[in-house]
């Protein structure tokens, strides 16, 4: 959560200046099917989704936002390519915030179209260019570096809404390498001191994309780089954000739920962790208290290993050990081991 960005609210969520880290994803349903896209919508706040973006490509789906806007139980973007008219109609239909690509807009004078229709409104644009989308001649007079041309078109847009008096900005500046984001995202932070909404796009399906958008935020959030977090997956909404929750509760952004630390066994495991571990899941998914839990498949080591967990159990041949802070509290048949870790989980 960076301390030095200028705050921003998108609905009622606030973004930057030390405000809480919030995870963004983005519906993947023709909007023009409100009902789908409204379910949607609804999945992904059920997992702690706090902004989600709707692509508006027509004046059909335009109409649709209207409706679905009034039916979001969360905060909507309204994402915007082309048409600079959608983003004034967007604007009128009450989207929490505009997000723009400055590289397929249009140009100056629609730009400053959609700045004074959100001043009015009140409400933030994002400025968010992919690498995808970078111009030809922004790419030639950068001789190709993918760093320089994100950071010199998101820029240039910058200073466009600026000298219209707009400063409720939001950027994003994305590559799909993992070298570039991370780089870009550096240099931006240098550079301005508008919130920065962080991710790796078009980063692939979960078995890679996750890796990749992991390694990028993560990176970027140890070094106090990042206001709002994306993890651009080919996969649902749902997935994304929790992904994203994910990674902030790793790196203890986010303390909300179990943290499950668990041996990865060896030839001294008793037991079959791996099962146990997936029954831990199953039957603690719903709880939202934050504890740090170890589930450990030898005795001898795990209250060491483990002595960071709140609370947690290591299993031996037939039986096992209940410890809080690393210190042994009583030994435990094997069948009693997770109902009884499970029972002290409730008491806390």
């Amino acid at each position: 959560m960076a301390i030095y960005t200028r705050r921003i609210n998108v609905g009622d969520i606030p973004i930057g200046k030390g405000a809480l880290i919030s995870v963004q994803t983005m519906t993947k349903t023709k909007t023009t099917d409100i009902k789908a896209t409204i379910n949607q919508i609804k999945k992904a706040a059920e997992v702690g989704c706090d902004i989600i973006r709707i692509s508006i490509p027509d004046e059909n789906s335009l109409k649709a936002f209207e409706k679905i806007k009034k039916l979001s139980p969360i905060p909507i973007v309204a994402d915007i390519h082309f048409n600079y008219k959608l983003a004034i109609g967007a604007i009128l239909a009450g989207a929490d915030c505009i997000r723009i690509n400055p590289e397929n807009i249009g140009g100056k004078e629609r730009i400053i179209k959609i700045a004074n229709a959100s001043k009015k409104a009140n409400i933030p644009i994002r400025v968010g260019v992919n690498v995808g989308s970078i111009k030809k001649e922004t790419l030639d007079k950068f001789q190709g570096n993918i760093v320089d041309s994100l950071v010199a078109s998101t820029l240039e847009t910058v200073h466009i809404l600026e000298k219209c008096d707009f400063n409720q900005i939001k950027i994003s500046a994305k590559a799909s390498s993992v070298t570039d984001t991370v780089l870009t995202y550096r240099k931006l932070s240098k550079l301005t001191d508008y919130p920065l909404h962080i991710g790796v796009t078009e980063s692939g399906p979960p078995e890679t994309g996750t890796i990749k958008s992991s390694i990028a935020i993560g990176s970027l959030l140890l070094d106090d780089i990042g206001d709002t977090i994306r993890v651009s997956l080919t996969a649902s909404p749902v997935e994304e954000v929790i992904v994203g929750k994910n990674i902030l509760k790793t790196l203890e952004f986010l303390k909300e739920g179990i943290d499950i630390i668990s041996c990865p066994t060896c030839a001294r495991c008793e037991i079959d962790l791996i099962k146990l571990v997936n029954e831990f899941k199953e039957r603690t998914k719903d709880i939202k208290k934050y504890l740090k839990v170890a589930i450990m498949g030898c005795v001898v080591n795990g209250p060491g290993e483990a002595r960071q967990a709140d609370i947690g159990i290591a299993a031996g041949k037939g039986e096992g050990v209940l410890f809080k802070k690393g210190e042994i509290i009583k030994k435990l048949p094997e069948e009693d081991l997770l109902n009884s870790l499970i029972f002290e989980i409730e008491k806390f």
